[in-house]
């Protein structure tokens, strides 16, 4: 699927377009307009700050204006912390997403609009915007830095595509272990403590049962049962310890 166009307007700092390029890699968009960046562009330590998104980088272009930036587009995105007093529909960056998904499954070109780094967009740079996006933060700390509003849209664009899959899950290697090898582990285990006096045998009984019900609430795989009976085997061929003189 294609993914929104990031647009910067008039960033300043080297430092966030580079973490602006390296929160879009981390979600797949690969986008990136900028209009009129100050004191020009390229900045020196745009690419550092990237991280190994240079390919970002690379690949974006300059505008003058941001009527040129946006004038391909059939959709436009404005984030904003502040209300501005347009007759605009508002959106959560979950609801924003979900559609910009349909209209770019649809064929569309989608425009992901921020501002400057100090004092965002202007009133008459919202006003060329479909709708708003804002974020639900909190009323006495509002702002949010450039890079990091990119990586909430990026994070929710993905999960709107139906991107949003883990790299890696916690799932086990090893199968569950069989009641053969539980039965087995429990004698083994409970013939080893009685050596050791552990318990005293008239105690022996409801002492096992408990410790057999602390393995099943472990939920063992085959894996856990031959490391346990591994360590115990170990322990059975040092055998007691005895105190020196």
């Amino acid at each position: 699927m294609s993914a929104p166009v990031v647009i910067l307007v008039e960033p300043q700092l080297a430092e966030n377009i580079g973490m602006t390029a390296r929160a879009m890699a981390n979600f797949g968009l690969s986008e990136l307009r900028l209009v009129a960046p100050k004191n020009g562009w390229p900045k020196k330590g745009v690419r550092e700050a990237a991280s190994g998104a240079t390919h970002v980088l690379d690949r974006a272009k300059v505008f003058a204006t941001l009527a040129e930036a946006v004038g391909d587009l059939h959709g436009l995105l404005a984030t904003t912390a502040r209300e501005r007093g347009q007759m605009k529909r508002v959106f959560a960056p979950e609801e924003a997403m979900t559609a910009t998904a349909d209209r770019i499954g649809r064929g569309e070109r989608v425009g992901l609009m921020f501002g400057r780094e100090r004092v965002g967009l202007s009133n008459d740079e919202v006003s060329l915007a479909d709708a708003i996006v804002t974020f639900p933060v909190t009323e006495e700390f509002p702002s949010l830095n450039l890079a990091q509003a990119v990586l909430l849209m990026g994070y929710e664009w993905r999960r709107a595509a139906g991107l949003a899959t883990l790299r890696f899950s916690g799932e086990l290697l090893s199968p569950p272990a069989t009641r053969e090898a539980l039965l087995s582990l429990f004698a083994s285990l409970e013939e080893t403590l009685a050596g050791a006096g552990f318990y005293p045998p008239e105690k022996r009984e409801i002492i096992a049962r408990n410790m057999r019900d602390m393995l099943h609430r472990m939920a063992m795989t085959e894996q856990d049962v031959r490391t346990f009976r591994g360590a115990l085997r170990a322990l059975h061929r040092r055998g007691p310890k005895t105190d020196e003189a």
